[in-house]
């Protein structure tokens, strides 16, 4: 059985590869999290995953459930993240350099095969190339949260160099899905336009961003795992067709047949790019397909949430006595 280990794994793209990764019964994946970002709603009720509540730049509880569980792939997905969150607490942003020290450290100490880092497009810092390719667009990023993942990537490489511990580094550009938190834009206007209040955006919203689904994500990743493609290199996750803010607002209050209105807001003073677009060529030969619609994944989250509402949804309290009946907790 292969021993996995998500950790963020409570987070909207950790559980996501969590649930995925669970439905192969020679699977035993461990979530790992310590909650201030993530959700027990998120975590998958299965026989295959165990949840292990801690702190990923606590050197103690990286320490205990590594030795413990002895993991064939580690996916490093733990972050500080959201915009606002990460201008307003920066410290707590440098402090994330901590927990990618601590999974390399141990990942070569017991012998995990390959680990797996969530990168950001963020890195890229101001576009100065469109679309941002992997190897010839410079990074020039300046804000805290980039900085650490552009430290992360130097980490990452610097072990597999020194002591040849395999990796993968994943650059995502902006994936959305069901159960993403307010932080980011789409759930933010979806959840908004439903209730027909108000979406407000900075500046003019000609500012552009792609967007890529979150089946396209796992699906991705998953066949990267299974037929071992990007050993110690870096990949651009995401799509490649942009959406301005103000177009993405106008396709979601039409969705939604909302009668909420759009409100311009003075632009951010940083952290608001005019414009990133990855290079996807990688991601989009080993995947051999079409990426998911903006407008279809838009609609699959709508009715995702239209049933969840009708179902009244079950409570955590409900639900959360089958993740801690077999789970290891650090002390």
């Amino acid at each position: 059985m292969k021993k996995i280990l998500i950790t963020g794994g409570a987070g909207f793209i950790g559980s996501s590869l969590a649930q995925r990764l669970a439905k192969n019964k020679d699977h035993h994946v461990i979530v790992f999290d310590n909650f201030i970002t993530g959700s027990y709603s998120n975590i998958p009720v299965s026989k295959q995953v165990t949840l292990v509540r801690g702190d990923v730049n606590e050197v103690k509880d990286v320490l205990h459930v590594m030795n413990a569980y002895k993991f064939n792939y580690v996916f490093h997905y733990a972050a500080m993240v959201g915009v606002k969150r990460t201008q307003e607490n920066p410290i707590a942003v440098l402090h994330d350099i901590e927990g990618i020290k601590n999974i390399l450290t141990f990942a070569k100490q017991t012998g995990v095969n390959r680990v797996f880092f969530s990168s950001s497009s963020e890195v890229y810092g101001t576009p100065v190339e469109f679309p941002q390719n992997e190897e010839t667009t410079p990074l020039n990023s300046r804000l805290p949260y980039a900085i650490v993942k552009n430290v992360g990537e130097a980490y990452f490489k610097s072990f597999q160099k020194e002591y040849s511990q395999n990796y993968t580094i994943f650059r995502f550009f902006n994936t959305y899905g069901a159960n993403q938190s307010n932080d980011f834009v789409i759930p933010r206007f979806i959840n908004t336009a439903l209730r027909n209040e108000d979406l407000t955006i900075y500046g003019d919203g000609s500012q552009t961003r792609t967007f890529c689904y979150i089946d396209d994500n796992i699906d991705f990743t998953l066949k990267a795992v299974k037929e071992d493609q990007f050993i110690n290199e870096v990949v651009n996750v995401g799509c490649n067709v942009p959406t301005s803010i103000l177009d993405l607002a106008h396709i979601i209050i039409t969705l939604t047949a909302s009668k909420s209105r759009i409100v311009h807001l003075p632009p951010l003073k940083e952290g608001d790019m005019a414009a990133r677009m990855p290079d996807n060529t990688k991601m989009l030969r080993l995947l051999n397909r079409k990426l998911t619609p903006l407008e279809a994944g838009i609609r699959k989250i709508i009715a995702l949430k239209t049933k969840y509402e009708s179902m009244n949804q079950v409570k955590q309290s409900t639900i959360l006595p089958a993740f801690y009946e077999n789970s290891y907790k650090p002390v």
